[in-house]
């Protein structure tokens, strides 16, 4: 047996813009952090000809199966098929936290699965590889409308400006940051779940049809992600990164009217209300966890005004997609 596991990500700046349907055009980029939240995948042999299948998946539900074809999960059907696995195998998948949540989880189980796969089979992969990997499966054989950087960010983990030029072709930059100054900056997170879950290939949808019209506004947003690393690296006021959160919130909203709702707006509302220099919906929109930034000396209150929702407590800079048992 053997255990991998991937982490999920905090994304600040640049979301949407890691989609091939803008990036290949005009360029993109994020600036993100992997965090302390995991995506496991447990792999281990399975003697089939003593049973009357093949192949057993496990997540929500258990599959046994004679064939991969027959699995009805399609990300385990198709890493399987990818990796050339047919029989004798056991898979199983836990995480941290619930899928559709807006922290990348789906592509985190991709690359652990992928990663965990290919240990199995004797193989090494670099971690960019296996964020390339993960993009290909996700995006032309599950054929999911999702962006790129969820994947680099779980395959290669750490606090990252992650350039994108094509699906093969993408940039790792990582943050030049003092260890001090990063758990300063941690201090100020605070992260609430909305209690709505979504899937995000179907929230993102209406914003891909709306690229032409919005190449302006994602262009701004892809110059946020250079302000911000400014910011952090400058040892400039954590309360400008708070106020470009603010806008890089804005701006995300102007891209289509189902990024957020009433609901949403009242959850943001009550923390600008508490404190809060500003903060964004992380993911596609629609649902998930909603960041805020904010003087750690704030946070009591905002523990107050949020204590009939779930808070997550995390650390950034996670260690990349490794094998943690074997």
């Amino acid at each position: 047996m053997l255990i991998s596991r991937a982490p999920v990500r905090i994304s600040f700046f640049g979301g949407g813009t890691d989609y091939p349907e803008y990036f290949l055009q005009h360029g993109g980029a994020v600036l993100a952090t992997a965090i302390d939240k995991f995506s496991y995948v447990t792999v281990s042999p399975f003697l089939s000809h003593l049973f009357d299948y093949s192949i057993r998946v496990s997540y929500r539900q258990v599959e046994l199966v004679k064939t991969v074809e027959e699995i009805e999960h399609k990300v385990y059907r198709e890493c399987l098929k990818f990796c050339g696995m047919d029989k004798d195998i056991e898979l199983h998948n836990v995480a941290d936290l619930p899928a559709f949540t807006g922290l990348g989880s789906s592509s985190a189980f991709t690359v652990s699965l992928l990663h965990a796969l290919h240990c199995f089979k004797g193989e090494f992969l670099k971690p960019l590889e296996l964020a390339y990997e993960a993009i290909y499966v996700e995006r032309h054989l599950v054929k999911d409308k999702v962006g790129c950087q969820d994947q680099v960010l779980a395959a290669v983990g750490g606090f990252n400006l992650v350039e994108f030029r094509t699906e093969d072709d993408i940039i790792i930059n990582r943050l030049p940051i003092s260890q001090q100054r990063l758990l300063e900056f941690e201090q100020h997170l605070f992260i609430v779940f909305t209690g709505i879950r979504r899937k995000a290939a179907d929230v993102v949808e209406k914003q891909l049809q709306k690229v032409g019209e919005n190449t302006d506004i994602l262009k701004d947003m892809r110059y946020m992600v250079d302000d911000g690393w400014d910011i952090l690296t400058g040892n400039r006021s954590f309360a400008e990164f708070g106020a470009l959160l603010h806008s890089a919130w804005l701006a995300k909203q102007s891209l289509d009217c189902g990024i957020s709702n009433p609901e949403i707006n009242k959850i943001y509302q009550m923390g600008i209300e508490a404190g809060a220099w500003g903060g964004k919906l992380l993911g596609a929109g629609a649902g998930g966890f909603m960041l805020f930034f904010a003087p750690p000396e704030l946070h009591p209150n905002l523990q107050t005004i949020f204590a009939n929702h779930q808070v997550l407590k995390a650390k950034t800079n996670a260690p990349a997609s490794q094998i943690i048992f074997s």
